[in-house]
């Protein structure tokens, strides 16, 4: 396969030509309530070719690989096509290279069946507690291997093995309805998801008390977050804004995204690096064959990087940091987050909440969205905090804010850095790509808080 596409690649009329080939297995399982609703696995295999020509990208994806020389024609055709673009890419030596899976206990070797009989008892567990009304447990695992190949010289092979879980729990008591939830997933360890039965029987038990839990007040508060709520305020509310195809393309988001500009305190530290080992969005090249990095997005309060592919590396005068991803072979990479967390500080959690006379204490993640700098998060799970303890269970609050003003909010970072790996990161319609996100505990001075 090396000499077919080595041969494929030589003798276009082009800038800049790669192949990307693609195996893939996978397995599925989801259940709502106690039915089964769907259970099975599937195979795939394809890929694609991009070709850069005056400025001009052209892109063509496929099942079959063969004629793939015929293939890389097309996708040269295509870019001559496109007209007026002006893009460029960095500059990369050539990498030859075959990455050894990364492996613990191979979810493929788990059969479907012992699988779903895990999943039976995690139900089983939850239905057991009394006033649950309904309850959704999903369930997937996939291999994938990718072959890499451009014009420039490199060869690249690397595969990769994902899991997740995701198992929500719904209490009611007449028309008022509370729901928990955790995620959990792992690169290459069916075990992250062996052995979970108290903490689905945890997860149950919640929903049932936020039934009778009060509302808080809404208004202004000291809040402290748990790493999840942490990790996914800083993934969703300032990662993205450290894509730099989002910084590119925004003339506001340019002129606020400036190197050099304070943005934090100096004991605060953002990091997103596929060059981090172990978690779900690790990896050792990225899907345009360039090397993972640990990136600084902020270094002791002022912002000090951003995370890049080729053509915008090239584009914005900076280094490609490893960050071009796509989900699979029918997309072309873009600038994607992989593990995105806050660095820990010196705090352990009781000395954080110990000066505390009123606070909220806001943990894990139910939902949110976010606009330019603006953010609002649900969290999953919140208590009071009085006289420096951790006090009664409220029902989930949503924090709302500034992103830009909270980061300058944050006066103490947690020793105790966690990292959650449960969920999958949307963007340009590639979705869930394996990413992971975290952070320490995290008090917030200031932050506006939705209640009653």
């Amino acid at each position: 396969m090396r000499e077919l596409i080595a041969d494929a690649l030589k003798g276009h009329n082009a800038d800049y030509v790669e192949i990307r080939l693609e195996d893939s297995k996978s397995s599925r399982i989801q259940y709502r309530g106690r039915d089964l609703e769907d259970i099975g696995q599937s195979t795939g295999s394809g890929g694609n070719v991009r070709a850069l020509v005056n400025g001009g990208w052209g892109f063509i994806s496929f099942n079959d690989p063969d004629e793939l020389r015929v293939k890389v024609e097309l996708a040269v055709k295509q870019a001559k096509l496109v007209g007026n673009e002006k893009s460029v890419i960095a500059r990369s030596d050539p990498i030859v290279d075959i990455v050894p899976l990364d492996l613990r206990k191979d979810p493929l070797a788990v059969s479907l069946e012992d699988k779903k009989s895990l999943l039976d008892e995690y139900i089983d567990v939850i239905w057991s507690t009394p006033n649950i009304q309904t309850s959704t447990v999903g369930y997937g695992d996939s291999f994938k291997k990718v072959v890499f190949a451009n014009s420039e010289g490199s060869y690249i092979e690397q595969s990769r093995v994902d899991v997740t879980a995701r198992i929500t729990a719904m209490a009611r008591d007449g028309s008022d309805v509370q729901q928990s939830g955790i995620s959990i997933g792992s690169k290459g360890d069916f075990g992250a998801v062996e052995g979970i039965h108290q903490q689905v029987k945890d997860c149950a038990e919640r929903a049932v008390q936020m039934l009778s839990a009060p509302k808080v007040k809404g208004g202004q508060y000291i809040v402290v977050l748990d790493p999840i709520l942490a990790g996914v305020f800083t993934h969703e509310a300032f990662g993205h804004l450290s894509e730099s195809d989002f910084v590119y393309e925004n003339d506001r988001m340019r002129d606020i995204m400036v190197l050099g500009r304070k943005f934090g305190k100096p004991l605060l530290n953002i990091v997103d690096g596929g060059a981090v080992p172990g978690y779900r969005g690790s990896y050792k090249y990225d899907d345009e064959g360039i090397p993972s990095t640990k990136t600084y997005l902020i270094k002791e309060g002022v912002l000090v990087g951003r995370l890049h592919s080729r053509e915008t590396a090239a584009k914005m005068s900076e280094r490609p940091t490893g960050n071009a991803r796509a989900i699979n072979y029918s997309h072309q990479p873009i600038v994607r987050m992989s593990n995105t967390y806050i660095e820990p500080g010196a705090t352990t959690f009781e000395e954080m909440i110990s000066g505390i006379k009123e606070g909220v204490y806001a943990k894990n993640w139910y939902g949110g969205m976010t606009s330019m700098e603006m953010f609002t998060f649900s969290a999953g799970e919140a208590y009071m905090i009085r006289n420096g303890k951790i006090a009664e269970l409220l029902r989930p609050v949503v924090l709302s804010g500034n992103v830009f003003t909270t980061l300058e909010n944050i006066d103490a970072i947690g020793n105790d850095l966690d990292m959650n790996q449960g969920g999958g990161c949307g963007k340009g319609g590639q979705s869930p790509l394996p990413v992971s996100n975290g952070s320490p505990h995290i008090k917030i001075g200031d932050c506006l808080v939705g209640g009653s």
